[in-house]
């Protein structure tokens, strides 16, 4: 297992990505949370197996239709076995 924190930047923020970002990892078959932060990035953190959560980070590099990314910090982290996905 692998974790990341990703800090999304760029036009990204709204539900839409979220709600994206949501359905991204599902189909990668990683766990996590979403949320917006107060200054327009958006914040990811994601648990999976490697290539799973590589396919996350890949997807995020270039986000949904209309989503503007200019870039995305990662952070790899200590797992902690996250059982779900949640969007906050």
């Amino acid at each position: 297992m692998i974790r990341y924190r990703l800090l999304v930047s760029g036009r990204v923020q709204g539900v839409s990505f979220r709600y994206a970002c949501q359905q991204a990892a599902l189909r990668s078959g990683v766990s996590g949370w979403v949320r917006n932060l107060p200054d327009g990035r958006v914040e990811a953190v994601v648990e999976g197996q490697p290539e799973a959560a590589g396919r996350l980070v890949g997807w995020a590099q270039h986000g949904p239709p209309g989503a503007v990314v200019t870039g995305v910090a990662v952070q790899p982290e200590q797992p902690e076995g996250l059982a779900s996905f949640q969007i906050r």
